[in-house]
């Protein structure tokens, strides 16, 4: 499906991505769903190396993120394998024995416990994973596993993405330098906690895993939990950062060490360019929505505002027609159960104040708003006249590209 659908006007190209020590990427076609494109990717990683994850809050989880979870517990990661077309949801027994299968399969290669093989899968919910086609895959795709195999991994788990999608950083820790890099999929049923999202980011740092799950929880926190294309929560969500500690730095074992202080901002720079290529890749996008929410009760308060606006059918449909009917920013601040004032609120678009506590701005000239809704991107600001409490949130339009893509999903 992803090679027939029309690339993402919002689209960027795929950045050069050069090897991050400790880390071998690959990617085949195993045949899981797709015909004439890859679809199963694997990675190798040093013996030493941490990992940290931050996984779906949903409710009905697919086996490879219990899995997951269940191998998070000594911080250790030798191998991932994951497959794009089958989600491997909903399937029960068949699930577990699947992740079973394919982490024994990969173990067997590296040389490693079952444990320290971390899998995802992506695709349509409720239809057996058949495990024994990436069982038979996954040798040869060992044998190919390549330091220049980035933009291949990236390519081979996209699902309905149109286009490819992976941001690369460098930072110091102390006196060395040491570089981040990661992919990420995802363009539908994504909203917080995190999206029909899969990211693998890696390093050469070496860092405890207490260390970088703290990092990547917090950077999270502020990136992929801020962006919404459709409201709707995955059940296969997951980031991993696996830091493989070839970069020999100097010793870290707490998070909040002044010497990551540049790490941190350059994961958090990363976490956030990954975020937004999925919401340049919304399912249908024509343009990105920006919400910067200040003036709030709290920041929490904040953030929930952000996101009813920015996961309004009304607002989403509004960008859509490029019709700068702020009424429809009103109405998603008033539904969302947070604390507002009608007297204090304001509404800007594209930089330019529209209402301003509580009436509209004597002579508005909508002429620059008007104009701004029909570019690519756009600026909602809000500012709620309560507190001091400040949120940022990204989202897109609503178009009947996404019905279509979403109505044949599984056809």
């Amino acid at each position: 499906m992803a090679n027939a659908l029309p690339v993402s006007p919002l689209a960027r190209p795929l950045p050069e991505l050069p090897p991050v020590a400790g880390v071998r990427f690959g990617a085949t076609a195993a045949g899981i769903r797709y015909t004439g494109r890859t679809d199963l990717v694997m990675a190798e990683f040093a013996p030493g190396t941490t990992v940290a994850g931050v996984y779906t809050r949903s409710k009905c989880p697919g086996a490879p993120v219990d899995w997951c979870r269940a191998a998070m517990a000594d911080g250790r990661a030798r191998a991932l394998v994951v497959n794009a077309g089958n989600a491997n949801v909903f399937t029960g027994r068949a699930g577990f024995e699947a992740t079973q299968a394919n982490a024994a399969d990969a173990a067997r290669l590296v040389n490693c416990a079952a444990s320290e093989v971390f899998l995802a899968s992506t695709g349509v919910i409720g239809e057996i994973l058949p495990y024994q086609k990436i069982s038979a895959a996954l040798p040869g795709l060992y044998a190919t596993l390549s330091d220049n195999g980035w933009a291949d991994a990236a390519r081979g788990i996209m699902t309905t993405d149109t286009f490819p999608k992976a941001a690369t950083r460098t930072a110091r820790i102390g006196e060395t330098t040491v570089r981040i890099q990661g992919i990420v999929k995802g363009s539908g049923m994504v909203a917080p906690d995190m999206a029909t999202l899969l990211s693998f980011i890696a390093t050469d740092a070496k860092l405890p895993a207490g260390v970088i799950q703290s990092l990547l929880s917090d950077g999270v926190n502020r990136s992929f939990n801020c962006i919404t294309v459709d409201s709707d929560t995955s059940t296969s969500d997951m980031i991993l950062l696996f830091a493989t500690g070839q970069a020999g730095n100097v010793e870290i074992e707490d998070a909040q060490s002044p010497h990551l202080a540049d790490f941190r901002t350059a994961l958090d720079s990363l976490l956030l360019e990954l975020a937004l290529l999925v919401i340049r890749d919304g399912e249908g996008v024509t343009k990105m929505m920006h919400i910067v929410v200040t003036g709030a009760v709290s920041d929490d308060s904040a953030h929930r505002v952000a996101m009813a606006v920015a996961n309004s059918p009304l607002v989403k449909t509004a960008v859509a027609g490029e019709d700068a009917n702020w009424g429809r920013v009103v109405m998603a601040v008033g539904k969302c159960g947070e604390p507002a004032n009608r007297d204090t609120l304001s509404v800007g678009i594209g930089g330019t104040w529209i209402a301003r506590n509580g009436t509209v701005v004597h002579d508005y000239d909508e002429t620059p708003v008007v104009a701004h809704m029909r570019g690519q991107e756009i600026e909602i600001a809000i500012d709620l006249g309560l507190g001091n409490g400040t949120a940022q949130a990204w989202g897109c339009d609503l178009t009947h590209g996404y019905i279509n893509i979403n109505g044949s999903y599984r056809s």
